[in-house]
């Protein structure tokens, strides 16, 4: 089992991917923070109010006491039978462990807590259908149904006859040791013993087809449910043990025999609340695993390195890509609704999350991939435009922005392809043409060219949280928050990262005026404007316009003529090296005026 950073990541990741086939092992633990007593503590206080009806003194072992004067191990149905004489007392005595009064409610006691609100949570969403568990209270039930879920009940062998069967069902309880209503519940070492053959089969069943959460449950007693943990002889999915502590004893016997993975926790509520925060925030975001990623990523790398290897490389992009579009018809991604800054920054998360994968791949393509291999990204970014642009209609900032996943690609190849300085290949890339349906044909250098992008709107992207005043948004958030992450995939070391972005936006930007001939730029850069100032021909300026990168090491990079002869014969300003000087000197206008806009 590959291994992360933070159990509880691992646990988010399982619950999130691997969508219901987690169950839930809950033992007291859960309700503690609610102040619900186990059946064991009840039972024993129970012995006390006998024992204090019966005028004994106070003991410090009220079990012992009564093993010494019963010759037998107490037992809660008798026991209540000796506190009470009608149903309706035996109803009134257990209510007053169980159920909340005023003073309760208003103390925040013997209602469902953050946690149990969390398993619901997890339940509505379909991530938890499952749920195994020692305690007899009904909070989960209560918070279940606060959410809108009726769950399947079983809490005696009886019931289990008569259950919905588990595959029909949206949530199944199996309480084990039994109802707080029911007077059968099980308590002692002897009834924890063995389970009815009924409730061995059910057990069995979901521990061998189920992945397995356990929680407040220390795995010392009930010994039939030790059993059935050992006995079960799946391992397709993981068992995680949330544990306060290092995990010891029969607990950490069971843990390791079905390697499972201990989770660190500082109490119940705070693992669960955690968890559905993680997994909502991957829901949101559709981040994929980081270990599936990597596999996607170390897969790319043996199809690269070797060319017999071109129709698996094939076949991995095209799955990418099914993956990606996918994401374009999500429900949560319609191009209809109401703009609210909110609502793009999601949006946003979700086109990244999708993308990811298929950007790095391509990224690693662009930095080391053949001629041959660049045509399948220059298909990638041809197939997510295609299938962006089969809309009808819808709000425009929503419908353009479905192009995001073709510029992230774009953007991940034009950074491996600057970084291998593989000028050739990367103006070729530039000036392939698209099909951009209503817009007609393009080249990649406006189609999806982050600068030149028709989503790539200031207003928009300054509604970003942290970009409310950035001059070029769009270029700081790949640059900050995106390809800052994303590149450690493809670009072998992320020295000069800054460098090379920016790079690839200059170069990309004077593919702008590759319309001009040589002294048509070298006049229009000779004259002036209406104001005076030095004129210039209009180009796409990005970080350029105000990183001191630009003016400390890309400035003196276009003054090096080694450097210039390369673009040159990369076929950058139409191969002439003075053309180039002249396209440089161009965007540094550009650039100067930018920045004081």
């Amino acid at each position: 089992m590959l291994a992360f950073g933070n159990p509880q990541t691992q646990v988010a990741f399982s619950v999130f991917e691997n969508k219901g086939v987690f169950a839930l092992l809950l033992g007291s633990g859960l309700s503690r923070a609610a102040e619900i007593p186990t059946g064991w503590e009840i039972t024993t206080d129970l012995v006390r109010r006998v024992a204090t009806a019966e005028g004994a003194e106070e003991q410090a072992d009220w079990t012992q006491w009564f093993r010494d004067k019963y010759g037998k191990e107490p037992d809660y149905s008798e026991l209540l039978d000796a506190l009470s004489s009608t149903p309706a007392e035996r109803r009134q005595i257990i209510h007053g462990y169980i159920e909340p009064d005023e003073e309760d409610r208003e103390e925040g006691r013997k209602i469902p807590t953050a946690g149990h609100k969390a398993i619901a949570q997890l339940v509505r969403g379909g991530f938890i259908r499952v749920i195994v568990t020692t305690n007899f209270d009904r909070l989960m039930e209560n918070a279940l149904r606060e959410v809108g879920v009726e769950p399947t009940i079983v809490s005696s062998p009886d019931a289990l006859k008569g259950a919905e069967p588990l595959a029909h069902t949206s949530c199944y309880i199996l309480k084990l040791h039994g109802d707080y209503k029911d007077a059968r519940i099980l308590n002692t070492e002897e009834e924890l013993g063995a389970y009815p053959g009924e409730y061995n089969t059910i057990l069995d069943r979901i521990f061998d087809e189920y992945g397995l959460i356990v929680c407040g449950w220390s795995g010392e007693w009930d010994h039939a449910l030790r059993a059935a943990v050992l006995r079960a002889p799946n391992r397709r999915y993981p068992l995680f043990w949330a544990t306060r502590g290092t995990l010891k004893g029969r607990g950490k016997e069971l843990c390791d025999h079905r390697k499972g993975v201990e989770v660190p926790i500082p109490d119940a509520d705070k693992f669960f609340s955690d968890l559905i925060e993680q997994v909502r925030t991957l829901a949101d975001s559709r981040k994929r695993n980081p270990a599936d990623v990597d596999m996607l990523v170390a897969r790319a790398k043996r199809y690269l390195a070797k060319s017999e290897h071109m129709i698996q490389l094939a076949d991995l992009i095209d799955e990418e890509i099914r993956r990606t579009t996918a994401a374009l018809d999500g429900h949560d991604l319609t191009p209809h609704g109401t703009f609210k800054p909110e609502e793009f920054q999601r949006r946003v998360a979700l086109y990244e999350g999708a993308t990811e994968g298929l950007a790095k791949v391509c990224g690693l393509i662009g930095r080391w991939g053949s001629p041959q291999q660049l045509r399948l990204v220059i298909e990638a970014i041809r197939s997510l435009v295609d299938y962006a642009e089969a809309v009808n209609g819808g709000l425009v900032v929503f419908v353009e922005s479905r192009r995001y996943p073709a510029v992230l690609v774009f953007q991940a190849c034009a950074l491996g392809l600057v970084k291998a300085e593989r000028w050739q290949d990367f103006r070729q890339l530039l000036e392939v043409e698209i099909d951009t349906g209503y817009d007609g044909r393009k080249p990649i250098s406006e189609a999806v060219f982050p600068l030149n992008w028709k989503g790539n709107k200031r207003d928009i992207w300054n509604t970003l949280e942290g970009y409310s005043n950035r001059y070029v948004p769009l270029s700081d958030h790949l640059h900050d928050d995106v390809f800052s992450k994303w590149g450690n995939a493809f670009m072998a070391t992320m020295s000069g990262y800054t460098t090379s972005f920016m790079l690839g936006e200059i170069l990309a930007a004077f593919i702008e005026v590759s319309g001009q001939t040589k002294a048509q730029i070298s006049e229009k850069l000779s004259s002036r404007d209406q104001s005076g100032e030095p004129s210039f021909l209009w180009m796409p300026v990005g970080r350029a316009g105000y990183d001191r990168d630009f003016r400390s090491n890309i400035k003196v990079m276009f003054e090096t003529t080694p450097f210039l002869d390369d673009l040159a014969k990369g076929g950058f300003g139409h191969c002439d090296a003075d053309e180039i000087k002249l396209l440089f000197e161009n965007y540094n206008r550009c650039s100067a005026r930018m920045r004081r806009w």
